[in-house]
């Protein structure tokens, strides 16, 4: 009988103790009184300012403006997921000895579509081409460049869209691009 009594009044205790000790954040401050020895006066023992008006809502408006920004879409649906720096350059069917690609699809000179060593077959890079600063999306369909220094091989319809074909090799940006 005891024990249900007690299990009872438990949560009780617990919800009035809460609710006292919160009442600094609700607003209301908490200022314990004391006895004075000398002349049985009562004052507080410390004295609470609170707050000017608007200061916390400046706080709390400043907090929402430091949350995680906003990610910036690509082609209203990529958010960058990493990026590369290094040398790129072109193939075609001729240089490639063939149709036949890593991935099994047929590769085709007009195709926005490159080569990369890692990257799975599918994912979607963007190429910046960093002295003209032409950029185009691209998918990964094949693997390469086999040449030390460089990061990515492009069709040469993407080369075109470049604009770096005459000169075959070209200081590039790749960014590797998700879904959100």
């Amino acid at each position: 009988m005891f024990v249900k009594t007690l299990l009872r009044t438990l949560p009780l205790v617990g919800l009035c103790s809460a609710l006292c000790s919160c009442g600094g954040l609700l607003g209301i401050p908490f200022v314990p009184i004391v006895q004075n020895q000398e002349n049985q006066e009562t004052q507080p023992a410390l004295t609470v300012q609170r707050p000017k008006a608007g200061v916390t809502q400046q706080a709390t408006k400043l907090a929402e403006t430091k949350a995680e920004p906003k990610r910036k879409l690509i082609a209203g649906k990529y958010v960058v997921r990493s990026t590369q720096r290094g040398k790129m350059s072109w193939y075609s069917v001729k240089t490639n000895g063939g149709t036949k690609t890593a991935s099994g699809e047929r590769f085709s000179d007009s195709g926005m579509t490159a080569a990369h060593r890692t990257l799975k077959f599918g994912t979607r890079v963007r190429v910046t081409n960093q002295s003209n600063g032409k950029q185009v999306i691209l998918r990964i369909t094949d693997r390469g460049p086999f040449i030390k220094g460089r990061i990515i091989d492009v069709s040469i319809g993407a080369a075109r869209k470049l604009g770096f074909v005459k000169t075959g090799v070209t200081a590039c940006k790749v960014e590797v691009l998700k879904t959100p």
